[in-house]
Parts: C-alpha cells; sequence; structure tokens
C-alpha cells in the first residue's frame, strides 16, 4: 500500500480497558477504495481497533490517521464529519425511530438535504425491503433488516471509510451471504472504501482485498486475501480445515465442529 493511496494508517497503537490491554502495537493501513478485514478470535482485540479508530476509546499510545491528518482521540462526532462512518457489534439502530428517520440520523452532518433524499432512494436500492418498512420502527425489524439499516445509516454520512463490525453477528447464512454481496457491490460502485472486522473468516476473505490476522492484541500476520486463505495456520484455525496425510501429499478437509 503506497502512502499517496492510504485512507486509514494505525502506527503502534496501543488501547486498555482500566488495566487492561485490549491491544499491543497495532500498526496497519487501509488503502482508498479497498476492503481491508481484520480476522481474530473472540477477545483478541478487533472491536478495540474499530472503537479507538472512531473515537469512542481514547489509545494509550500511537496514532490515528484519516487521509493524511492525525484524528487520535478526537471527539466522534469530529471523526465522523471528517468521513469516517463506524457500523457497531450488535447493530444498534434507533429502536423507536422509523426506519426513514433512522437513515435521516445517518445524515445529520450533511447540509444538502436533496442529496439526502437521494441517497436515501441510493439505500433503498440497495435494501428493498426497508423501503418497504421504510414507516416501520426499526425495533420491530428483524435481525437481518435491522443490520442492513445500520449499514444504510452509515452510508448516509456519505462516508470515505466504513468500519464494519461483525456484520454477519447473529443472521442466517443466507442472509450473512446477502448483506456481503450487497457489501462488495457498494464498495465496487461507490468506491467506499471498507475496514471490516468479522467472525466468518470464509465471507471476510472472500470479500476483501488484504487481511490482517490478530492474536491477543497484537498483528502477527498480513497479507493479500488470496495468500492469507492458502496459509496452512488460516485453513486451520480460521477457516475451520485440517490437513490430512495421504501418500506423502497434503490435502485439507473440513473439519467438523460442535456447537
Amino acid at each position: 500500500m503506497t502512502a499517496s493511496a492510504t485512507i486509514l494508517k494505525l502506527s503502534n497503537v496501543e488501547s486498555a480497558y482500566g488495566p487492561i490491554k485490549a491491544i499491543r502495537g497495532v500498526s496497519l493501513e487501509v488503502a482508498a477504495g479497498r476492503i481491508v478485514t481484520v480476522l481474530g478470535s473472540n477477545g483478541a482485540g478487533k472491536t478495540t481497533i474499530l472503537k479507538t479508530i472512531s473515537g469512542i476509546i481514547d489509545p494509550r499510545k500511537g496514532s490515528v490517521e484519516l487521509k493524511g491528518e492525525n484524528i487520535t482521540a478526537l471527539d466522534p462526532a469530529l471523526i465522523v464529519r471528517k468521513g469516517l462512518s463506524h457500523v457497531p457489534e450488535g447493530r444498534e439502530v434507533f429502536p423507536l425511530l422509523s426506519v426513514h428517520d433512522n437513515l435521516l440520523m445517518g445524515a445529520y452532518t450533511r447540509p444538502d438535504r436533496d442529496a439526502v433524499l437521494r441517497d436515501i432512494e441510493m439505500v433503498y436500492g440497495y435494501f428493498p425491503i426497508l423501503k418497504e418498512r421504510e414507516r416501520q420502527v426499526a425495533g420491530l425489524l428483524s435481525g437481518g433488516q435491522q443490520q442492513m439499516l445500520a449499514i444504510s445509516r452509515a452510508l448516509m454520512a456519505n462516508p470515505t471509510l466504513m468500519l464494519l463490525d461483525e456484520p454477519s453477528l447473529g443472521l442466517s447464512p443466507k442472509l450473512t451471504k446477502e448483506i456481503f454481496e450487497i457489501v462488495v457491490r457498494i464498495n465496487r460502485e461507490r468506491g467506499t472504501t471498507m475496514l471490516l472486522v468479522e467472525q466468518n473468516a470464509n465471507m471476510a476473505l472472500n470479500a476483501a482485498d488484504h487481511g490482517y490476522v490478530l492474536e491477543n492484541g497484537r498483528i502477527v500476520m498480513d497479507d493479500s486475501c488470496d495468500r492469507l486463505r492458502e496459509k496452512d495456520d488460516i485453513k486451520e484455525f480460521y477457516l475451520g480445515m485440517k490437513e490430512e496425510g495421504a501418500r506423502g501429499e497434503r490435502r485439507w478437509k473440513k473439519k467438523k465442529t460442535w456447537r
């Protein structure tokens, strides 16, 4: 990733919850127009990275740059105005507001009201079910519909960069596939840069261009997603595959998983 193409840059960032360090010396870059994913087990610090970028958590060390500007520990409302939208884990829509009003809340920083109305129709094009439910209160939507609304609300800010935190959480495989397809469409059609944290490593690696692997708060690996998918550790620990020997040859099969 060249410096001129870099939208987001974290340099040696350390964040903590009280005495507990959640991320330790994290450095990563997100290039313009790309989807970048962060993989890691539960508790590895993935969500903390996103919260640190968007200003919800102030880092103890290091710096965060957005489009070359230092936004470290800046107020979250100011970070939004600089072109960053955050789709949080668990969706967190405004449950007592209608779908339409949730979308307007996403555009609260924008003075161009005519363009806002056009963009509402744009997100309805990506998620037609929201058009059908536009007068319904968001708290009565299904989980998948709420996730669609959360993504759409973030998109209404017309961001340069979107942070997506576990968009598949609690969703069926069919809905997960649908949402990922639309996320990729938004990236390809609108050029919106995305940093994705996702528990479904297979979906994330197929959707993203570049990936980072986080363990115990530290980046331990990064590469293109094409190459990450071929690494033995990724196959075993994140894609649920194990190696089996056969006459000296190597082959992979899906491991059985228990819930």
